[in-house]
């Protein structure tokens, strides 16, 4: 079966002689190899203040936190998302409101946000959905107009650029995941962004429980909550060989993707996502849209190439069923929706065959 997500990894050769160094070298905890893959993430996507996170989770709790957002704020968030990016405003006491999604992308509709703002909101919290960007433009001005931090969850979207600026650089802060199955991964791992170069020491000391790291433990005074979300050096050794390639890997997506833009949005019956001209996906995975999502998963099947939805809107979960409201366009969106597989591993027969496959109908 052809996944629909994958681990990806440098070869043996590459990293298992990184890894049997810095496992014995004495230094396994956050060190320089953490701080080695801060600087080289930075240089290669242009994100210029930005920390290693044990997870993207911990990055977005992270951002809100140093965003202002307390108990009974709330944050206008998406329902057409990993649960991970709501529970992190569950975490933090806030109130998640969920904005409409636009139907041709399942990102959050510029229109429906501000149509949520309230008194009560502190921050907006965008996710680029399956690697496409969001409006920002749009967005961007609706943050500047109310004075609202705006948070951009990156997790599918590593690579992916707007204005030929990359994603992660717009908001007030931005986060990047490379859990197991993402473009690029340490096993676990992520990235806080920040506009501001001023929160640097902020954000150091809440990854650390409150405390700065290279300061002597009898010397600090702990003055707010931290937490343990730093990078280890393990993590880090993995993310350093991972840089080495992921701009091949992220090229292999686009490619896929852009194909199948082509080819699937030209088959009657079928449509495809449309964004902004100056937005570029890195296709983490591929969207279509159909009256009949669950025949183009069972056509797939049959040829052994998954596809499924993938995500469940978070209002379907109990825990958020209370904040769920009227959402018409994410209703449709979900519907029609159906993901398949636009990786590194998706070789050329395949893709071919998924579009002969599609065609028939």
């Amino acid at each position: 079966m052809i996944p629909l997500v994958k681990v990806g990894l440098p070869s043996k050769e590459i990293l298992m002689p990184r890894l049997e160094e810095i496992l014995y070298s004495g230094m396994i905890g956050e060190g320089e190899a953490v701080y080695e893959f801060e600087r080289q993430f930075q240089k290669k996507f242009e994100v210029n203040n930005s920390i290693a996170m044990s997870s993207g989770t911990g990055a977005l709790h992270s951002a809100l936190v140093l965003a202002g957002v307390k108990r009974g704020d709330e944050v206008i968030t998406t329902s057409m998302t990993a649960e991970p990016t709501n529970i992190a405003i569950l975490q933090v006491g806030a109130t998640p409101v969920f904005a409409d999604v636009d139907v041709n992308s399942g990102n959050l509709d510029p229109t429906s946000i501000q149509d949520k703002i309230s008194h009560k909101t502190r921050a907006i919290v965008v996710v680029h959905y399956a690697g496409i960007p969001v409006r920002l433009n749009e967005i961007t001005d609706i943050a500047k107009q109310f004075n609202i931090s705006l948070i951009e969850d990156c997790a599918h979207a590593l690579g992916s650029k707007y204005q030929g600026k990359g994603v992660g650089n717009f908001g007030d802060f931005g986060i990047f995941s490379f859990q197991a199955i993402k473009h690029m991964t340490t096993v676990d791992g992520g990235v806080l962004s920040f506009k501001d170069e001023r929160r640097l020491r902020d954000a150091k000391k809440f990854r650390w429980f409150g405390l700065e790291k290279g300061v002597p433990r009898t010397e600090i005074d702990i003055t707010s909550v931290g937490y343990k979300y730093n990078m280890h050096n393990i993590a880090a050794t993995i993310g350093l060989a991972q840089l080495n390639e992921i701009d091949n890997r992220i090229a292999k997506h686009v490619d896929n993707g852009r194909f199948f833009d082509k080819n699937i949005g030209a088959i009657s019956g079928l449509s495809v996502p449309t964004f902004d001209q100056v937005a570029e996906p890195s296709y983490w995975l591929y969207t279509i849209f159909s009256e009949d999502s669950e025949n183009i998963e069972k056509s797939l099947s049959e040829i052994g190439v998954q596809a499924s939805k993938l995500h469940r809107p978070n209002h379907f979960h109990s825990i958020f069923k209370e904040y769920a409201g009227d959402l018409p366009q994410l209703d449709e969106y979900y519907r029609k929706m159906i993901h398949i597989p636009c990786g590194w591993w998706v070789d050329l027969a395949i893709r071919e065959k998924i579009v002969e496959v599609l065609k028939k109908g």
